[in-house]
């Protein structure tokens, strides 16, 4: 029903406009949770009873919703009704910012695959702390990424950075460091040894302080970019391991257009996701779990536009993995199928 009914008239909302489909998702799923007991019935069809712990972090299921599609969360109870067994949102910043000028997020049906330069447009993290305060227990994992503000210099980027993860601390059950969007410039520069190091040194000695205040530790994760070089990605382990890093998310979004070569919308600026990052995903996940041994944990997101794509992601060693643009492609369906194929 979702690819012959629902789809087709997300797609012409906005005339076509993906963001404005984007939009009005977000908000029949905010409308869905305030609905009594939708969240538990919807949980009942789609959802599963796959426990796990990761970086000591218990997951009543490893099948979670990647950044970007609930940035300031005003879907979160909402999201177990389709299945989801965490939800993970931003990327935040620590100033308000609109993103990008506008259309700034394109469809490649074709190819299962979206391009998208939003730019972190979100409220703020002030905004989303006052509204996580709002929502009290959620009764699931939730993840918060983190990220820098346009209008903060490279230079200042750590303060940045601290700023969110301070605000944010108490409610989030784990932070993911965004330092692989193509979307904000000059961004992938600090998954540099040294420019990581610092941040994630500076991120820990403010968790460090915030535990000593009587909050509980909360593990901080690393996100990472497909188009990284395997020596790069070995360096950058290399910092994680050493710095406390308790998990890698892998991946981000590619600026690679190999897979989507002679659409009309390959040239447009921004990363690419969906359907051809499912391969390049895999073997950057398999690569870690290996280099690593397995001893750091690697959430897996990137190309899962059907369940087999996250049997791969799980056979290449991740302990959880995240979905965005197959749910535009499959709708929930597909998180049904997914859940319905955990061991």
């Amino acid at each position: 029903m979702y690819r012959r009914v629902v789809r087709p008239v997300l797609y012409r909302l906005g005339r076509g406009d993906a963001e404005v489909a984007h939009e009005q998702t977000l908000a029949g799923l905010r409308l869905l949770g305030r609905v009594p007991g939708a969240a538990r019935a919807g949980a009942r069809l789609y959802g599963a009873t796959s426990p796990r712990t990761v970086f000591g972090v218990r997951f009543p299921s490893p099948v979670g919703l990647a950044a970007g599609m609930d940035k300031n969360g005003v879907a979160l109870r909402a999201w177990p009704a389709i299945g989801f067994g965490f939800v993970e949102v931003g990327t935040v910043t620590a100033h308000p910012q609109p993103g990008n000028e506008k259309p700034r997020l394109f469809r490649l049906v074709e190819h299962e695959a979206v391009i998208n330069r939003m730019g972190f447009n979100n409220l703020g993290s002030e905004a989303l702390a006052a509204r996580l305060a709002a929502y009290g227990d959620l009764g699931y994992p939730l993840g918060i990424s983190i990220g820098k503000s346009k209008v903060t210099p490279l230079e200042e980027a750590v303060e940045d950075y601290v700023t969110s993860l301070r605000r944010l601390y108490r409610y989030g059950d784990y932070f993911a460091v965004n330092v692989s969007s193509p979307n904000t410039p000059g961004l992938r520069s600090l998954q540099d040894a040294g420019h990581l190091r610092e941040l994630l040194t500076a991120l820990h000695t403010e968790a460090a302080s915030l535990t000593v205040a009587g909050l509980a530790p909360k593990p901080i994760l690393v996100k990472i970019a497909p188009d990284l070089t395997t020596s790069a990605i070995d360096e950058l382990l290399q910092v994680c391991t050493g710095t406390g890093v308790a998990g890698i998310i892998a991946t981000n979004t590619t600026i690679d257009r190999a897979g989507v070569s002679g659409h009309p919308l390959a040239g447009e600026a921004g990363g690419l996701s969906g359907r051809p990052l499912a391969e390049t995903s895999a073997k950057v996940v398999a690569h870690i779990h290996g280099e690593t041994g397995g001893a750091l944990p690697v959430i897996g997101v990137g190309g899962i536009v059907d369940p087999s794509d996250a049997a791969r992601l799980f056979d290449a060693g991740a302990s959880l993995v995240q979905v965005y643009t197959g749910l535009i492609y499959r709708g929930p369906g597909l998180i049904r199928q997914i859940n319905r194929r955990l061991p």
